[in-house]
């Protein structure tokens, strides 16, 4: 049985309002749209200077179940939300592998599922944990990337990209946080990345809303429960009128749906499940036993749902 045995998140101090972010020559009536319809405000970005390094350990040093169990940890897992994410030849998590000793684990990153890619890191490294012989062993799931290109930065007609980080443990045998089922579809004809097709976007949002709500009854199902059992969803951070209309599709009251980071730290490609798990507990919007369900949709096109149990 994976588990998130613990975790934790990292936005940087630095905040800093969609219609002052450099580079992005964003029009008025651009900034009016993500505001007004789309929820957005303002981004959490790093300091001149900072590196995805400093993102990832500092979500890493603040995952409190990982004092004194370095040990335990066998895997380390990058989830990446794009394909490039530092210049060549960096490599911010082997970097972050030898800072808090963690250099005897097997490294490596996972991608290719956009800002869906952590739920899939989290699958990964539940069945690579299920099949050590040591029953407490560990795998460390970490996230975070900086905006650094003009295809990362900003979608005018729909989002904006900010900094952020997560970490988490999972185990195969913990009682926290147990993932009761895992369900991820990948459509790449709609991919992102694909070669320029006139109707892409046209497609790719006219399907969006259908898959998204597909792979969240399937997880559900698949958990053995109905939506009405769901305590909470964790949404990636998109903007909110997607998910009020996922909703409103789903018949899901939308005051469920943990949407309070949208506006404040913008999308955090793959961290924000873990962004947003830590905003649930500081909230008081999880209690024991509660069964809440993670999604996340990716360039890829992937879009994936996971049920967990408090």
């Amino acid at each position: 049985m994976t588990a998130l045995d613990s975790v934790a998140s990292y936005l940087p101090d630095r905040r800093v309002p969609i219609d002052q972010l450099s580079g992005l020559d964003l029009s008025d009536s651009q900034v009016k749209v993500l505001k007004r319809f789309h929820g957005l405000a303002e981004v959490r970005r790093q300091e001149p200077g900072g590196t995805v390094l400093d993102l990832l350990a500092g979500a890493t040093s603040t995952l409190d179940g990982l004092r004194g169990r370095e040990h335990l940890v066998r895997y380390v897992l990058y989830a990446r939300g794009v394909p490039v994410a530092t210049p060549y030849p960096s490599n911010p998590v082997h970097e972050l592998t030898r800072l808090p000793g963690l250099d005897h684990a097997v490294t490596f990153t996972v991608t290719h599922h956009g800002s869906a890619t952590s739920l899939l890191a989290v699958h990964i490294a539940g069945a690579l944990v299920a099949a050590e012989r040591e029953p407490d062993a560990l795998a460390l799931v970490v996230s975070g990337e900086q905006v650094f290109t003009q295809d990362s930065a900003v979608a005018p007609d729909s989002r904006i990209f900010g900094e952020g980080a997560g970490a988490c443990l999972v185990s195969a045998t913990g009682s926290r946080n147990r993932v009761l089922s895992y369900v991820t579809r990948q459509r790449g004809d709609l991919d992102h990345w694909a070669a320029d097709t006139t109707d892409l976007d046209e497609r790719y949002n006219r399907e969006y809303p259908k898959l998204l709500d597909e792979v969240v009854l399937a997880a559900v199902e698949r958990a053995g429960l109905g939506l009405e059992d769901i305590a909470l969803i964790l949404p990636h951070n998109v903007n909110t009128v997607s998910w009020k209309r996922l909703c409103k599709r789903l018949e899901f009251p939308v005051e469920r749906v943990l949407l309070d980071n949208v506006g404040v730290a913008g999308h955090t490609f793959a961290a924000d499940v873990f962004i947003n798990y830590r905003s649930a507990l500081e909230r008081d919007r999880l209690r024991v036993g509660d069964r809440y369900l993670v999604a996340a949709a990716g360039f890829g096109a992937t879009f994936s749902a996971m049920v967990l149990e408090h």
